[in-house]
């Protein structure tokens, strides 16, 4: 299933920023620091479990409950 790593980052970045762009940039700023860099993800994107699973720590780390 492609996709599903974008979903997550959409669905962390929305949670955390509630539309301040501000917010949402330092957001995908701790994902890069962490490794992942959100920008190279697409709906088109392999699903990547190692990824996946990062990003799943990360939305923990950060109170994010991902759907």
């Amino acid at each position: 299933m492609a996709g599903k790593i974008k979903n997550i980052i959409d669905s962390i970045v929305e949670s955390r920023s509630k539309g301040n762009t501000t917010i949402a940039n330092l957001t995908k700023s701790k994902m890069v620091m962490k490794g992942i860099n959100p920008e190279k993800y697409t709906k088109n994107s392999e699903d990547d479990p190692e990824v996946i699973e990062r990003l799943m720590i990360l939305a923990k780390e950060l109170d994010v409950i991902i759907k």
